[in-house]
């Protein structure tokens, strides 16, 4: 169990934050360092005062800045733009996909909410904009992650750029791109021969010794407010559709923490009056790798029991075998009449190059799996395809260039000379 270093740092003047609560007992704790209940072992999120998230407005959330921190006001954290540590993410594009749609079948409007334009190319921006800055606020000098790749490339960014020290633990055969993007920061980078899940094993550990007592693990000792900054994702989705929730959306799960946020912003949204809920409710559809499907698997077998599994194939940014907000994704996904499934290396390929051919988004294998998920959900009849719908592209496909390198490249060869293109039928 971890603990703080001061009882807390949280201006809840300006914060709406009042505590933190325990998701399976609702047991109450102060706003500090801590991430489990010492109750019963349940994870922890921010509890909010419904009366100062009442006091928000559309129109204060237009007149903010054209980033995450325009929903300050919503957030743990924050409230001073001078004592953010952010890269300043967020209102990322949502892309009309017409072709998309066209070629799965879908009628009714089909969108992408493309994250890769943040400025580490992944949604993790977003959560470690704000879990840093709480963590800054609580009194950590130092930023650290286990990471599949993404999250420690913004981690590594965030530290530099307000020059902190950095220590970001991966597994060691993460691809390469996520390994130079991170190490390009000049941080620590520690690679652990082993899964993501022996990785976050071991940060639990060192958040407990004294050696670490002045660092921050984003996703450990300060994960409530991390995974906090996932909601954003929602809140923008609703503003850019014009103040509504779209039918359907759907979402990538590695720990499930993304899929069950974006389903609480739209939540919020709706009880504090800033938008109305779609007729009937929206659905939530959750999307896995097949080499790491325990969510998925625990659905389709109709338990609440998770079984781990050692995580393969190429999506590796989801591979995680022992989902920590898995129960959570389940119930999400149930009480929304929505479903999850999973695709195979062969389907993530395709549905990267399928989403990048009528788009023109280059997503990474998480993005791929999304897709190719969204396809079979159509076929299956699980999917309305008549009703408007949000699937999420959570990375770059720069950083997973060897998932599709070797089925893409020219499709001519020629000479220098016109004749030369006039034979391969380039002039006709």
């Amino acid at each position: 169990m971890t603990s703080t270093l001061a009882p807390s740092g949280i201006d809840t003047a300006a914060s709406p934050a009042r505590a933190l609560v325990c998701r399976a007992c609702s047991a109450r704790y102060p706003l500090a360092a801590q991430h489990a209940c010492y109750e019963c072992f349940g994870p922890l999120e921010v509890d909010y005062d419904p009366a100062a998230l009442a006091t928000v407005t559309r129109e204060q959330i237009e007149a903010g800045p054209r980033n995450l921190w325009r929903y300050a006001a919503l957030l743990p954290a924050g409230q001073d733009p001078a004592a953010r540590v952010t890269l300043d993410p967020g209102f990322t594009p949502l892309v009309a996909a017409d072709q998309l749609a066209a070629e799965l079948g879908i009628t009714a409007p089909l969108w992408v909410k493309d994250d890769s334009a943040n400025p580490t190319h992944s949604f993790k921006d977003r959560v470690v904009s704000v879990a840093l800055t709480a963590a800054r606020a609580l009194g950590f000098s130092r930023f650290a992650c286990a990471s599949t790749g993404n999250l420690a490339n913004s981690v590594a960014a965030h530290a530099a750029r307000v020059g902190a020290p950095s220590v970001v633990f991966i597994p060691s055969d993460l691809e390469q791109g996520k390994v130079v993007t991170t190490a390009v920061y000049g941080g620590d980078l520690v690679a652990i021969d082993g899964s993501y899940d022996d990785v976050n094993r071991l940060c639990g550990e060192l958040v407990e010794t004294d050696e670490f007592e002045d660092t921050a693990f984003v996703n450990v000792n300060v994960r409530p407010y991390y995974a906090e900054g996932s909601k954003t994702l929602g809140y923008e989705v609703a503003e850019q559709l014009g103040w509504r929730i779209p039918a359907q959306v759907v979402i990538p799960m590695a720990s499930g923490e993304l899929l069950t946020k974006i389903d609480k912003a739209f939540s919020e949204l709706v009880e504090i009056g800033l938008v109305e809920a779609p007729a009937g409710g929206w659905k939530v559809f959750g999307a896995q790798s097949a080499g790491c499907n325990p969510i998925a698997t625990a659905l389709h077998g109709g338990t609440d029991v998770i079984t781990p599994v050692k995580p393969t194939g190429i999506a590796k940014s989801l591979n995680i075998g022992d989902p920590a907000a898995g129960l959570y994704a389940l119930e999400a996904v149930r009480r929304t009449g929505g479903w999850m499934d999973y695709a195979d290396d062969d389907e993530i390929r395709s549905g990267v190059r399928l989403l990048a051919r009528t788009t023109g988004v280059f997503a990474e294998t998480a993005g791929g799996v999304t897709v190719a998920v969204l396809r079979k959900l159509v076929e299956s009849g699980r999917l309305d395809p008549t009703a408007e719908t949000v699937v999420f592209n959570t990375g770059e496909g720069l950083k997973t260039l060897d998932a599709v390198a070797g089925e893409v490249g020219p499709t001519h060869r020629i000479k220098p000379s016109l004749r030369a293109a006039r034979d391969a039928g380039l002039l006709t």
